[in-house]
């Protein structure tokens, strides 16, 4: 078995995990390299168009090392990151914030603001007490679920803005960058090879088209994946433009069960419980750090929100598919 064979098996199978499937165009004219990895708790799917295997495998590498930038920077795993370092010391003083850090804050803050709040990185004591990252044996009570809900809410940051510091307002917060630094990894990917490239990055689903066209020209196509049958797709297609960046969320791997009752990993802030999945939000607009979010904020907030992105963001589309 060829390394080409080999590697269309191996997105076939991985496939299954995204939230969106890109749709490729048979063409003899489009030669692909396509190379696969894991990083930030999902699977990495580097596609380079018109690029023979040397020249991808340095474009793969210059990308791949924006994406450890991030892993540097925003993973809950590692106590060593930033983000962990910045968790375990806001509650008692000031702390000093990368360029990196502060770019997510500063786009987290404004996620905060135009979603009403729906989008907020103050919910990791929520995620931690529903169990996601500690399985537990019981859903949490309405009472520890209001305790937690205290130490929750981006407003109770104090942050700095001439010297980049963020601070804990109470005492027990914590953040979780999970809704914004996979798009925020894209992004910085997407920035990180030459104009000419032509490709796609994929991260989970979350998806990043570089600005160069393909041979052949034309959009990509992007399928979604039915939440009710999450081994198929929906019969929405989306076309993306060449730049464009794609976002679903939808709950459709990530989950814990309670009494028998699942329950997705996206964290309503206003209840301080995640919502029952009925639906799938996918997000087309140029920064893949704010498709990111605004699919998660969508998700929990409805085709009233969906509304306000398509008429202010510019460039941007909104597709919410039901199950």
């Amino acid at each position: 078995m060829d390394r080409r064979t080999r590697t269309g098996l191996v997105l076939a199978a991985l496939l299954l995990l995204a939230d969106a499937w890109l749709i490729f165009p048979s063409s003899p004219r489009d030669r692909r390299e396509s190379f696969v990895f894991r990083t930030m708790g999902t699977v990495a799917c580097f596609t380079w168009h018109g690029t023979a295997a040397p020249a991808a495998l340095k474009l793969n590498e210059q990308a791949a090392g924006a994406f450890a930038r991030i892993v540097q920077t925003a993973n809950l795993r590692d106590p060593g990151s930033e983000l962990c370092r910045l968790n375990a010391a806001a509650g008692e003083r000031d702390f000093a914030c990368s360029p990196l850090m502060w770019a997510m804050l500063a786009e987290a803050r404004f996620a905060w603001e135009f979603s009403g709040g729906a989008f907020d990185i103050t919910v990791k004591p929520l995620m931690d007490l529903w169990g996601f990252y500690r399985k537990r044996g019981t859903a949490p009570s309405d009472r520890e679920i209001a305790e937690a809900k205290k130490r929750v809410g981006f407003g109770k940051l104090i942050l700095d803005e001439k010297r980049h510091t963020v601070r804990f307002g109470v005492k027990g917060m914590a953040l979780d960058l999970g809704g914004i630094a996979k798009g925020f990894a894209l992004d910085l990917a997407a920035q990180a090879v030459p104009g000419t490239a032509a490709g796609v990055l994929d991260l989970g689903g979350n998806l990043k088209f570089l600005p160069a066209p393909r041979k052949g020209g034309g959009f990509y196509k992007v399928g979604i994946r039915d939440p009710a049958h999450p081994d198929r797709l929906t019969r929405h297609v989306i076309e993306a433009a060449p730049g464009a960046a794609v976002s679903t969320s939808g709950d459709y791997e990530r989950n814990v069960t309670y009494g028998g009752k699942v329950y997705g990993h996206i964290m309503d802030p206003a209840t301080g419980s995640p919502p029952e999945v009925r639906h799938a939000v996918t997000v087309v607009c140029p920064s893949a750090m704010r498709a990111d979010w605004l699919s998660t904020a969508v998700f929990l907030r409805g085709r009233e929100l969906a509304d306000k992105v398509e008429k202010e963001i510019p460039q941007s589309r909104v597709v919410i598919v039901g199950k």
